[in-house]
C-alpha cells in the first residue's frame, strides 16, 4: 500500500494523532519548572539533531568512549553490539509517560507533527545525523581513526533514544527499512500500544516493566491514563508469541519500585521474554529536578534483586556489567550476540 494511502487510513482510524494533540494543546500552557524557552531550544541545549520533522538522533556517552579507545557498553557485552557503529534515535519525541527516572525533559510538551516523515526519510537523514555528530572524532588525536571510519558505517540501530516510537505509525516499515540497510534493529517500547507492538518485527524488541502493580506504575510511570496498565499487560501477553529476541527490561529507584520480586515474576511469566534486563536508575539529566541522588542503587544492590527474581522467575544469571549497574538474566543462564536478519 502506497504511503499515502496507509497514512491516511492511519489518521482517519484516530489511533494515535488526535489525542497527542489535543494533549499537548492543553500541555503547551503549563509552566516549566527551568529556564527553557522553547521545545526547540531544548533540544539544541540536549545536543540532538533533528533528522527531519518528528525524529532525533543523539550519541551517547559510550559511542564516545568506543571513539576513544576506552571501552564499550554493556549491550557489547550482553549482545555484541559495536558501541562505535551503533546509531541512537527516534522517530518520535512524544511520549504517554512521565516517568520519574527519567533522564528527559518529560515536563517539556512536544508537539505532535502535522504530518509524518516516511521510514525512507528518516532513515535517510538519521544515518547523516549520525555521520556529522561523529565529525569530530575524524580529526580527534585520541581517537581511532578505524573507529571513526567504522562509525560513519553504522550498523546497529537503537530505536530508544526519547519518547515512544511506538507512536510513529509506519514503525514496521521503519525497522524494515533499516534492516534492509544491513542495520541489527533494537526497538524500546513502554507496551503502552499494544496494537503496534504486534506489528514490529525488529532484532531485539524490549519492552520497559517498571513496576510490579498498578499502584505503583501511577506512582512512578505517571501515565496519562490509568488505563494504560491494561495495555501493558496485553503487551506483555504479545510478547510471548513474537518471532523476535525479546527482553524486559526494568529501572529500579530506591523507595519507589524495588520491591515485590515476585510480583515482577507474575508479570515477567506473561512475557516469557528471551532475556531479562534489571538496571540501576542513574541520577542524570532532568530526573534530578524529581528524584534524589539516593534513589540510585548500587550495583550490589541490583545484584541482589536480580538474584531474587531469578529465584522466582526461574531465570539464571548470564552477566552483569558494575559501571553500568546492570544484570542479565536469561532462561538458562547463557548469552548470545544478536543475529542480522535474514531475507
Amino acid at each position: 500500500m502506497p504511503l499515502e494511502e496507509k497514512k491516511e487510513e492511519k489518521e482517519n482510524s484516530g489511533e494515535n494523532l488526535p489525542e497527542i494533540q489535543e494533549e499537548n494543546r492543553v500541555e503547551e500552557q503549563a509552566s516549566l519548572p527551568f529556564d527553557i524557552p522553547d521545545f526547540a531550544t531544548l533540544l539544541k541545549k540536549q545536543s540532538y539533531a533533528l533528522a527531519g520533522r518528528h525524529s532525533a538522533v543523539k550519541t551517547c556517552l559510550w559511542l564516545r568512549k568506543a571513539m576513544n579507545d576506552e571501552g564499550f557498553c554493556y549491550k557489547s557485552k550482553f549482545y555484541g553490539v559495536q558501541s562505535h557503529r551503533c546509531l541512537q534515535m527516534t522517530p518520535t519525541l512524544m511520549c504517554n509517560q512521565r516517568c520519574l527516572f527519567c533522564w528527559r525533559p518529560t515536563e517539556v510538551p512536544v508537539p505532535a507533527p502535522g504530518e509524518w516523515d516516511s521510514p525512507e526519510k528518516i532513515v535517510e537523514k538519521s544515518i547523516a545525523c549520525q555521520r556529522k555528530l561523529i565529525t569530530g572524532f575524524g580529526g580527534s588525536p585520541n581517537a581511532l581513526r578505524e573507529r571513526w571510519l567504522e562509525g560513519n558505517e553504522p550498523n546497529n540501530v537503537a530505536i530508544s533514544l526519547s519518547g515512544e516510537p511506538t507512536f510513529y505509525p509506519y514503525l514496521p516499515e521503519l525497522i524494515e527499512e533499516y534492516k534492509n540497510r544491513g542495520f541489527t534493529t533494537f526497538l524500546v517500547t513502554n507496551g503502552t500500544i499494544p496494537s503496534m507492538l504486534a506489528k514490529v518485527n525488529p532484532s531485539q524488541l524490549y519492552m520497559s516493566l517498571d513496576a510490579p502493580d498498578l499502584e505503583t506504575y501511577l506512582r512512578v510511570c505517571q501515565p496519562k491514563s490509568p488505563d494504560l496498565w491494561d495495555k501493558i499487560n496485553e503487551s506483555l501477553d504479545i510478547m510471548k508469541e513474537k518471532s523476535s529476541r525479546t527482553v524486559i527490561r526494568t529501572t529500579l529507584v530506591k523507595g519507589e519500585n524495588m520491591f515485590n520480586p515476585e510480583g515482577y515474576a507474575d508479570l515477567i511469566k506473561k512475557a516469557s521474554p528471551d532475556f531479562v534486563e534489571i538496571k540501576a536508575y542513574m541520577h542524570l539529566g532532568f530526573s534530578r529536578l524529581r528524584l534524589d541522588r539516593s534513589a540510585m542503587p548500587a550495583h550490589e544492590e541490583v545484584l541482589e534483586f536480580s538474584k531474587e527474581l531469578a529465584k522466582y522467575l526461574g531465570y539464571e544469571i548470564a552477566d552483569d556489567s558494575e559501571i553500568s549497574r546492570v544484570v542479565l538474566l536469561s532462561k538458562d543462564g547463557r548469552k548470545s550476540p544478536v543475529k542480522k536478519s535474514s531475507f
